[in-house]
């Protein structure tokens, strides 16, 4: 078991604003923060749950160029984007902060100017890529090249997204500008350089013993086997001395007091994690508390939450700043999960292949808990994952709906129907079927015990950030609950036996306010829902969970005789496959959005169905007259032959082709467009055309002597 601090502080990854979150974001990082963190309150511990959005870097500038908008546009937007999809998913942050703000600039340049004047930094001059079109030097995510591990042409300079190996720019086989697409030159530049090499010793003894010159610092056997996997593997690899600042126009500038400060800003590696702390100072300003009992006590376990791709960023690099700077913990634990895929592929932001929450919340509202349910039924803690909308489907109806739901629904439904919604009155010694059907008998308080100890081994894997391992063992309370409910039938012998019914039906009771708190770091949403149908207090998310097994370690009811429950409702519903397929084709469709728009077509409309195409006559006919119309320089008028009659037509085709040559072209004409008044002329139809990736315009025209008037379909 996990020796406890006095208090903790819990952050989870600063999401980069230059994009939505998706499924693999809340797998990876918030969900089991939050887990912890509820669990943590509900078992009377002091916790500080900090987060924030990492505001700063290249690839902020790259959305806000491609958008044609400020960088702070940009963030403005997806801040409050992350603060809404993360409010609406019951992610429990006590701040959500952000690093644009006055208090984060003051605070990371406090680290930077502190680790400048204890001499920390080594300045050098190094060639770094720079693009002579643009004529400024590229931050690592503005270099492309093919990674030479897994040689995937799409690399970052910072990072290969496919296999997730950590790269730097010049790694890279045959690197691109992604500003001009052209090679980029090497050019010198001088930074600060945090030389990681002096850190090797103390980082090694304290990622693998636990200890710094022998104090304990953490307890290594909890720490997951590819966090310490990975770390080694750097450590042994040697470490290099890191880059603080960069050649940027966006960010964190270097002091004003440090020479050579200008046009430089703080490497966003070093600004981002410090935003942990620049969030807990603003809580605690806004809450009347004190920030470095958070920070600079030996009190407090600090705990990161994040992805595998952050992994060295919070074992090594930032803990090697913490300890430089002086005065500052470092983390208990870093829980990093791996990676969730799609599919059977990868999750690419770029390629469109991502199921984003807010579109989910959009999609299937009222079912936040579903989607953290199948989260960390599939959370990737020790391995990548996979999620499947089929998948999504199955576990909801078969494990929310067809166990817990209705295990809940048949207890309450029950209770009200024998006993007018009040929990049953029953005699201790009364006998009543186990569960496993033995045929052997059981007791109520016997059970109580039982509940106890399901509910204990659930607290343990969550102690141990095993979230997969609680979960299942709040699903085999509800499964047991069912299996009481199958072995005594009471619906068959309430007449016969009331008092084995009572004592069934008051257990069952106790099961159910059990899981309403047992569920409540996984599924917060539905144990309020619970909660209001048993008439119990709301949350206060306050020892809610100690003072439930204290109870049931004492033998007592959690629910007293004669306590008044509600009506039931249903906690779940059943997903059609319908809703299902509509997901399915909306990820392909947004997959091929984004796979023409990297080859510079434009993206795919919106899925149309069949009956919306077949309202559209399509036919053949011949132009037969083709002039310009005045004053307007796109517009040609034409009068197309279309068989049955002549009609006219106004295209902006002007300045793709001359009047003359069109005298006598077959088309293809949408003859059952509305009409509508172009510059005063009458249009009655449109002329298909095909556009290529440079905005030229190609005549459609159908096979060689086909007559005017014929059908295309």
């Amino acid at each position: 078991m996990l020796k406890l601090p006095k208090r903790f502080l819990v952050t989870a990854a600063l999401p980069y604003a230059n994009g939505p979150l998706h499924i693999g974001h809340l797998a990876g990082a918030y969900l089991p923060a939050d887990i912890y963190v509820r669990f943590l309150r509900l078992n009377g511990k002091e916790v500080l749950f900090v987060c924030g959005s990492d505001e700063h870097g290249a690839a902020i500038t790259m959305k806000a160029a491609k958008e044609g908008k400020s960088p702070q546009e940009i963030i403005d937007k997806y801040h409050a984007l992350f603060e809404d999809t993360f409010r609406k998913l019951g992610i429990s942050f006590d701040i959500y902060h952000r690093t644009s703000s006055a208090i984060h600039h003051e605070t990371s340049q406090e680290f930077f100017k502190t680790l400048w004047q204890k001499g920390e930094f080594i300045q050098k001059q190094s060639e770094q890529y720079y693009d002579e079109k643009f004529g400024q030097f590229l931050a690592d995510r503005y270099i492309i090249g093919t990674c030479p591990k897994c040689q995937n042409e799409e690399a970052y300079g910072d990072q290969c997204e496919r296999c997730g190996s950590s790269l730097s720019p010049l790694d890279l086989i045959n690197p691109r500008s992604t500003l001009s697409g052209e090679k980029p030159i090497l050019k010198s530049t001088t930074h600060w350089y945090l030389p990681l090499e002096k850190h090797e010793a103390w980082l090694r003894e304290w990622i693998n013993q636990g200890t710094i010159n022998g104090v304990e610092q953490h307890e290594p056997e909890f720490w997951k086997d590819h966090v310490t996997g990975q770390c080694n593997s750097w450590l042994d690899s040697g470490l290099q001395p890191r880059a603080m600042t960069r050649d940027l126009d966006w960010g964190v500038d270097v002091p004003k007091e440090i020479p050579g400060h200008e046009g430089k800003k703080l490497y966003v590696w070093l600004d981002a994690p410090i935003g942990y702390i620049s969030a807990t100072k603003q809580w605690a300003k806004d809450n009347g508390k004190d920030w470095k009992k958070y920070w600079q006590d030996q009190d407090t376990g600090l705990l990161h939450f994040i992805g595998k791709d952050n992994i060295v960023f919070h074992c090594l690099i930032f803990p090697s700043i913490l300890k430089a700077h002086g005065g500052y913990i470092l983390p208990k634990n870093v829980p990093a999960n791996q990676f969730m895929n799609l599919e059977g592929r990868k999750i690419s932001t770029s390629k469109g292949w991502a199921v984003w929450a807010h579109e989910y919340l959009e999609d299937f509202p009222e079912m936040q808990d579903a989607l953290r349910y199948v989260m960390i039924k599939n959370m990737p803690e020790q391995k990548d994952s996979e999620f499947t909308w089929k998948g999504f489907q199955e576990l909801v109806n078969n494990e929310l709906v067809n166990n817990l739901a209705n295990f809940v629904q048949r207890v309450m439904v029950l209770i009200n129907k024998y006993y007018k919604g009040k929990i049953p009155k029953f005699d201790e010694d009364t006998e009543i079927e186990a569960a496993d059907q033995s045929g052997l008998p059981t007791f109520v308080d016997a059970e109580l015990m039982e509940l106890f100890d399901k509910v204990y081994e659930m607290n343990t894997c969550i102690w141990e950030y095993n979230f997969r391992g609680g979960l299942k063992w709040l699903m085999d309370i509800s499964s047991w609950g069912n299996q009481i409910l199958q072995a005594n039938e009471p619906w068959k012998i309430e007449k016969e036996d009331p008092a084995k019914v009572k004592a069934c039906m008051a257990l069952c009771g106790q099961i159910v306010a059990a899981l309403s708190v047992a569920m409540r770091p996984f599924l917060p949403f539905t144990s309020d829902k619970l909660r209001t149908m048993l008439n119990m207090p709301a949350f206060k998310d306050h020892r809610e969970l100690v003072d439930m097994q204290n109870k049931l370690a004492d033998g007592r009811l959690i629910l007293k005789s004669g306590h008044q429950i509600g009506e039931p409702v249903h906690l779940f519903s059943r997903i059609p496959d319908e809703m299902i397929d509509i997901q399915i084709r909306k990820l392909a469709t947004a997959s091929a959005q984004s796979q023409a728009t990297s080859k510079n077509h434009k993206p795919v409309k919106e899925t149309i169905q069949f009956e919306d195409f077949s309202k559209m006559d399509i036919r053949t006919g011949t132009i037969l007259e083709a002039a310009k119309v005045p004053n307007a320089d796109k517009l040609l008028q034409l009068k197309v032959d279309i068989g049955f009659e002549e009609r006219t037509i106004v295209s902006g085709i002007s300045q793709h082709f001359n009047p003359e040559e069109l005298i006598g072209r077959q088309v293809m004409v949408l003859v059952n467009l509305a009409p509508r008044k172009i510059k005063g002329i009458e249009s009655n139809g449109m002329i298909l055309m095909a556009e290529n990736h440079e905005g030229a315009l190609g005549m459609m025209s159908p096979p060689e002597g086909w007559a005017n008037g014929s059908c295309i379909s």
